[in-house]
C-alpha cells in the first residue's frame, strides 16, 4: 500500500503513475497473478459498464490507466461493472482472489461497496475504503480455506500473507459458482459528494501462503487486538490508569454554557415548557422542546450498556445447568447482561469450539481477579457455536481502571464518568438501548425503550433477518405489547428525563426494489389459511369489502379463484398485474397500521407523557405503506441509516410525510484501532472517522425534518465478536479499555457546540433584525 501522506499533493497523473508500482510491489511479492484487464489498447473496453459515472483513459505517464468519475453527489448509486460477455470459469483454480489496483487521487476516504454475482443470481458483498490521496491493490478472495469456517466474527482477520489489503466480507454467499461468475460490480452509495477513483491492472491473483494461525492467540489479556500495535494500547494497569486520570481531570459534570439542564438552547427562544419532552414545527423545521420549553435536538450516542460487551469463549457448560428462558421474560437473549451461570454448572465447563478458545492469550479462572465477568448465551443469532459461555473484557477493564470489584460500587463509577463524558463532548441525551442504572440520574435526558417479545403468531416478510414479523392482529401481541408497556413505565416512573420510548428494532417489513421483496408480507400472507393465521382473516376480509364478488378480484386480479373460501384457505400467487399491486399496497399498510396502532395506544396507556419513537426502521427493512402507517402513530419516526449522510435523493418522503423523525443509528470504523473490521460504513483513520462524523451529523442538522441522531455504539464491539452475533467493529467512542478515541472525540465537540446556532441561529438573526 502507498502511503497516502506521500500522496497528498500529487496530482492525479502522479497517482497514476504510482499504479505501476503498486503492481510492481506485487511481483516482488511472487504471487502468481493472471492479468484480466489493463488499458494499454487505449480503448475501454466493452465490459466495463456505468451507473451514474462517467469514464476516461489517463496517462500514467508509463502507460494508461482507467478513470472514474462518479456522480454520487447527485444519485443514491453510483459505480461501475465489469460484466463479460461470456461469464468467467475460474472453476479450475485453486485459492485466488479477484484484485486491482485502484488510486484515490481526492482528499476524502471513498467507501467502496464490491459485489460478485454469479450466473444464478448469487451474490457474493464485500467492502472497502479507498484512503484519501492513496494507491494500492486491493483483493476480493473467492476462493480459499477462510471462506468455508464459520468464525462466530463479522469479519475475520486476514489470511493471505501479503502487503495487499484485503476487501472485507460482509454478506450473501460465501461460495459462488466458479464456473459462471457473471460480473463484478464496484459502487459507493449515500454519499454527499462525487468521488474519483483510478484502476488498473483487473487481474487474478493467487497467494504466496497462507497464515495458518491467523485465527489463533489474537486477543491479549486486555481484549485488544496481540498481532497489532496502536495508538494508545494498553501494556499494564498503570498505563491504564494513567490515561485514565489524564482524562478525568479534563472533564465536565453540567451542560454546555447556553443550555437548559436538559439541554436545551437556553439561549434561543422558550416556548410552552409542559414539563416533559414535546415535539413542536417552528418556522418550518420540526424540534423538539426540553420540559422547560426550549428547543431541543437529540445528538446522542446509543447502546449505552454492558449487554453487548461480551464474546463467545468456546467454553460451554452442560444445558442441563443453565436456567431457562421464563415464558413471561421481556428481554432479548443479546440484552440479558452478562448472565452468568450457576457455580455448579462451572464444574462442567468443556471446550465446545477449539477454534474460538484458541483465539484468547488469557481468560481468568472462575473464582479468581475478574472471574466475575464470565457469562452466558442459551442462544445465538449467528457464530461458530450454537450457545456458551462469554467473557466481558470491557468490563474486566473497568475493574482495573477503578480498582473496584463490587459491581454497585463499579457500576456507579462508570455511569458517572460516561455522563461526564457526555457533558463534556456536548451531546445533548442518550440515544436507545441505554442501561437502566441511567434512568434516575437525572443528569441527561434519555430514551427508554423495550421489546414485544412472546408467543404471539407471527407473518414472514420473505427476508426476517433479525426474526419474523409479529401478528398484530392476534390477542397476544396485544397482551404482550402491553405488558411490554407496563415495563416500560414501570422502569422509568414518569421520569421528565426520559425523552421518548423506543420500542422493538430493524424488522423486515419489507424493502422497495422489487414487488415479491416489498409486498413480501402480504404474498406470503396469502399463502396461508386465515384459520391460523389472524392477518390472512384481515386480508380476506379487506378484499371481500372492497370486491364484495369473488369474480370481480378475479376481474381485477387476473386470477381464477374458486371463492372467498378458497382465498382464505391459501393463494399461491407468483405473476403480479397492477391492480393486484395496489391491493397488495393497502394490506400492507393495513397490516402496519394496525401494529403501530397496537404499540403507541400500549405506549400512551402507561406513560401518556412520553414520545413514541416508532420501531427504529432499517433502510434494508422499510417501505412507502410501513413508514406512512408509523407517521400516523408514532410522536418521531425513527429510522437507522447506514450511510456517509443523509441527503434529499434519498429522504424526499420526509416532506411528503411531514412528521418530526430521527436518526437512531449510525457509525463508521477504521483498520487502524486494532479491530479487524471497521463496521457497517469504512474511514481509513481515526481522524477520517471524525470527519465523517462531522459530515453525516451536519446533514441531519440541516435537515428540517430530522430532530436528532444517535451514534451507534460507545463502545467498541469485542475484537472477536460480540456473543450474539459476531459484529466485531469499529464503531465505539471507546476502546476496549475504556479509553476515547480523541479524534472522534474533538469532531463530536466541535459539532456539538455548534449545533443550535447551525439548526436555529437564523431565528435569532431574524429576531435582532425585527428589532
Amino acid at each position: 500500500m502507498i502511503n497516502k501522506n506521500t500522496l497528498a499533493s500529487l496530482s492525479l497523473a502522479s497517482v497514476t503513475v504510482l499504479l505501476g508500482a503498486c503492481r510492481n510491489q506485487g511481483d516482488a511479492q511472487k504471487e502468481s497473478e493472471t492479468l484480466l484487464w489493463n488499458f494499454e489498447s487505449g480503448q475501454i473496453p466493452a465490459a466495463f459498464q456505468l451507473e451514474n459515472a462517467k469514464a476516461e483513459l489517463v496517462n500514467s505517464g508509463d502507460g494508461s490507466a482507467l478513470k472514474f468519475i462518479l456522480n454520487s453527489k447527485a444519485h443514491k448509486d453510483a459505480g461501475f461493472t465489469i460484466a463479460p460477455e461470456t461469464p468467467w470459469n475460474w472453476s479450475e483454480l485453486g485459492n485466488f482472489a479477484f484484485a486491482l489496483d485502484i488510486a484515490n487521487p481526492k482528499p476524502s476516504s471513498v467507501h467502496l461497496y464490491v459485489t460478485a454475482t454469479d450466473t444464478s443470481g448469487k451474490t457474493h458483498n464485500r467492502n472497502i475504503q479507498i484512503a484519501e490521496n492513496s494507491a494500492g491493490t486491493y483483493f476480493m478472495e473467492l476462493k480459499g480455506p477462510d471462506l468455508t469456517v464459520e468464525t462466530g466474527m463479522r469479519g475475520n482477520p486476514p489470511s493471505w500473507n501479503t502487503e495487499y489489503q484485503d476487501i472485507i466480507w460482509r454478506w450473501g454467499d460465501k461460495q459462488l459458482d466458479l464456473s459462471a461468475v457473471e460480473s463484478v460490480k464496484f459502487s459507493v452509495a449515500g454519499v454527499l459528494e462525487d468521488k474519483t477513483l483510478v484502476i488498473d491492472n483487473v487481474r487474478l491473483i493467487q497467494p504466496k501462503s497462507l497464515d495458518e494461525n491467523y485465527l489463533s492467540g489474537l486477543v491479549d489479556k486486555f481484549g485488544q487486538n496481540a498481532k497489532r500495535d496502536f495508538v494508545n494500547k494498553v501494556d499494564s494497569v498503570e498505563q491504564l490508569r494513567e490515561i485514565a486520570s489524564a482524562e478525568q481531570s479534563q472533564l465536565r459534570d453540567t451542560p454546555l454554557p447556553g443550555r437548559s439542564q436538559f439541554g436545551g438552547w437556553a439561549d434561543g427562544p422558550q416556548l410552552e415548557g409542559t414539563g416533559y419532552f414535546r415535539t413542536e414545527k417552528v418556522d418550518g423545521k420540526w424540534a423538539l422542546v426540553d420540559p422547560e420549553g426550549y428547543l431541543f435536538f437529540s445528538s446522542g450516542i446509543a447502546n449505552v450498556r454492558l449487554a453487548n460487551t461480551s464474546t463467545i469463549t468456546g467454553y460451554d457448560v452442560d444445558p442441563s445447568a443453565v436456567p431457562q428462558r421464563d415464558e413471561n421474560d421481556l428481554t432479548p437473549e443479546d440484552s440479558a447482561g452478562l448472565n452468568r451461570v450457576p457455580l455448579p454448572a462451572v464444574a462442567t465447563r468443556y471446550v465446545s469450539s477449539p477454534l474460538r478458545a484458541e483465539m484468547f492469550n488469557w481468560l481468568p479462572s472462575y473464582d479468581g481477579p475478574q472471574g466475575d465477568n464470565f457469562g452466558y448465551r442459551r442462544e445465538v443469532h449467528t457464530g461458530a457455536v450454537e450457545r456458551g459461555e462469554t467473557f466481558s473484557f470491557y468490563r474486566a477493564n473497568l475493574q482495573r481502571k477503578y480498582g473496584l470489584d463490587d459491581n454497585a460500587e463499579l457500576m456507579a463509577a462508570w455511569r458517572e464518568t460516561t455522563v461526564d463524558r457526555m457533558l463534556s463532548w456536548g451531546f445533548t441525551s442518550f440515544g436507545n438501548w441505554v442501561d437502566p442504572g441511567y434512568y434516575h440520574m437525572d443528569r441527561i435526558p434519555y430514551f427508554a425503550n423495550g421489546w414485544i417479545i412472546g408467543d404471539f403468531k407471527t407473518v414472514s416478510s420473505g427476508n426476517d433477518y433479525w426474526s419474523p414479523l409479529p401478528d398484530p392482529f392476534d390477542p397476544e401481541f396485544v397482551k404482550r405489547a402491553d405488558i411490554t408497556a407496563q415495563q416500560i413505565a414501570d422502569q422509568v416512573q414518569g421520569n421528565p428525563w426520559c425523552a421518548g420510548v423506543f420500542v422493538d428494532n430493524e424488522k423486515s417489513w419489507g424493502q422497495e426494489g422489487s414487488i415479491a421483496s416489498q409486498y413480501g408480507v402480504v404474498i406470503n400472507t396469502l399463502t396461508r389459511s386465515a384459520d391460523e393465521s389472524p392477518s390472512k382473516a384481515q386480508f380476506v376480509e379487506l378484499m371481500r369489502d372492497k370486491y364484495g364478488e369473488i369474480a370481480a378480484l378475479n376481474r381485477n386480479w387476473g386470477t381464477e379463484i374458486a371463492s372467498w373460501d378458497a382465498l382464505a384457505e391459501g393463494v399461491d400467487l407468483t405473476e403480479f398485474s397492477d391492480p393486484m399491486v395496489t391491493d397488495f399496497s393497502a394490506m400492507l399498510e393495513h397490516y402496519a397500521d394496525r401494529y403501530f396502532q397496537v404499540v403507541r395506544d400500549a405506549v400512551k396507556n402507561y406513560m401518556p407523557h412520553h414520545l413514541y419513537m416508532g420501531a427504529r426502521f432499517a433502510s434494508w427493512g422499510t417501505t412507502p405503506e410501513v413508514r406512512r402507517a408509523a407517521a400516523k402513530y408514532a410522536d418521531v419516526v425513527s429510522y437507522n441509516y447506514y450511510k456517509e449522510g443523509v441527503s434529499e435523493k434519498s429522504w424526499q418522503f420526509l416532506a411528503e410525510l411531514d412528521r418530526p423523525s430521527i436518526i437512531g443509528e449510525f457509525h463508521n470504523g477504521a483498520l487502524d484501532s486494532g479491530l479487524v473490521n471497521p463496521g457497517l460504513i469504512l474511514a481509513s483513520s481515526q481522524a477520517d472517522r471524525g470527519k465523517k462524523y462531522a459530515e453525516y451529523m451536519n446533514s441531519v442538522i440541516d435537515n428540517p425534518y430530522l430532530v436528532g441522531a444517535h451514534w451507534f455504539q460507545y463502545i467498541d464491539s469485542p475484537l472477536t465478536g460480540r456473543a450474539y452475533d459476531g459484529e466485531n467493529y469499529n464503531i465505539g467512542f471507546v476502546r476496549v479499555t475504556d479509553i476515547p478515541y480523541q479524534p472522534l472525540v474533538d469532531a463530536a465537540v466541535e459539532v456539538n457546540s455548534n449545533l443550535y446556532q447551525r439548526r436555529f441561529g437564523e431565528m435569532l438573526e431574524a429576531s435582532a433584525d425585527a428589532q
